[in-house]
């Protein structure tokens, strides 16, 4: 398949990398005030502000902690505000995923001068056309958010979480110290395993491509993430697995996999729904999502879970069967870093979910998804109710 590739983020990988951070802002704001955006306040409890703060010495720093888990469309439309009455010419996201798709959208919202929930919820006409500059400290391998142009943000009033994303809204460079992961609470390492699992298999379980490279590549990832999986939870500490493990973070959703193939992200679809709705873990909604999704699917996408149960499970036995079993590794493997994989697992609310999602389906018109077009929205509707 054709394709274009464009990623002009600078990674600076190491435990000795924050020294880099004071020439990198320099050479792309236009003035010497920064907005430093943060989440719930552990980069003060376990040194990463202070490493930080202390290569900003040459700036105007302006904090703005509180970005949520699942970043809230009013939380950072306050930090919006702050960069315009502040003039405000670089924004330094120090945190994981949702802190970086947060920063996302406030450095596209500041120069938008329209309501910016039109561009989230895709009105027409509505787009950001240019964003402040942005760098990222990452402190939580997981989304792949630091080397990507994507975000989701959410608006829990509304029950709705949305996508956004384009050319203006890659980080001009990404800190990314593998020592962080020591830090982490276990829950959040293994939402993290499974984020990154995830990105690779819903740019990998299509059907079989002529990109070899590609497929091996995803294969990789996988590989490594099953064998590291167990022991980083249980040795955070150890950079060499804590190493591979951000790595896989990030090359999973950098942009590079999906090159040349077909992809399917109906699990992120349909999971981003669970999150809006009930507030669960975003990595969460993806294994509860992802088993019955396949299972839905394993007719269109029999040929390339045999390939996965064969490569990266080393199974065998015949298609039929390989195919089943490929879902069953998958499922036990996200349940064996402590993830539970149903609705009810979260929620005893669950009679209406289904046709809940639905509906939102088809109000998006998302009439025909799937690297086939052949996920509808009656699929999603048997998906979440197997999920619950």
């Amino acid at each position: 398949m054709e394709f274009v590739h464009y990623n002009p983020t600078r990674i600076l990988f190491g435990k000795d990398q924050y020294n880099g951070i004071a020439e990198q802002i320099k050479s792309c704001t236009v003035n010497n005030k920064i907005l430093l955006a943060f989440g719930g306040g552990s980069i003060q409890s376990n040194g990463i502000y202070s490493k930080v703060k202390e290569q900003l010495t040459d700036f105007e720093v302006t904090d703005f902690g509180g970005i949520e888990a699942n970043p809230e469309f009013d939380t950072l439309m306050k930090a919006v505000e702050i960069v315009r009455n502040k003039e405000i010419g670089f924004v330094l996201a120090v945190g994981g995923g949702s802190v970086i798709d947060g920063v996302k959208f406030i450095c596209g919202a500041v120069n938008f001068d329209c309501d910016p929930w039109d561009v989230l919820s895709r009105k027409e006409g509505c787009v950001f056309d240019s964003a402040l500059p942005f760098g990222t400290v990452l402190t939580l391998p997981a989304t792949g958010s630091e080397a990507n142009s994507g975000a989701v943000i959410s608006r829990s009033p509304l029950k709705e979480k949305r996508t956004m994303g384009g050319p203006y809204f890659f980080a001009k460079f990404s800190v990314c110290d593998p020592t962080v992961v020591k830090t982490l609470p276990k829950r959040q390492i293994a939402n993290g395993i499974v984020d990154s699992f995830v990105h690779t298999l819903e740019q990998y379980i299509t059907y079989p491509s002529e990109n070899l490279l590609q497929e091996r590549q995803a294969e990789a990832i996988l590989s490594t993430l099953i064998e590291i999986s167990a022991a980083i939870i249980e040795n955070p500490g150890d950079e060499k697995l804590a190493s591979n493990l951000m790595l896989c973070a990030t090359h999973a959703l950098n942009g590079n996999l999906r090159c040349g193939v077909p992809t399917d992200w109906t699990t992120h679809m349909i999971g981003h729904e669970l999150t809006a709705y009930y507030g669960i873990d975003h990595a969460r909604t993806l294994s509860i999502i992802l088993p019955r999704l396949y299972e839905n699917q394993i007719d269109n996408k029999r040929e390339k879970l045999v390939q996965y149960g064969k490569r990266v499970w080393k199974l065998e036995g015949d298609d039929q069967e390989l195919a089943s079993l490929a879902i069953k590794k998958t499922e036990v493997f996200f349940q064996s870093l402590g993830i539970q994989t149903k609705i009810s697992d979260y929620s005893k609310d669950t009679s209406e979910i289904a046709d809940h999602i639905k509906q939102i389906f088809v109000s998006r018109g998302w009439l025909k998804m799937g690297e086939r077009q052949a996920i509808t929205p009656e699929d999603v509707h048997s998906i979440v109710s197997k999920a619950i």
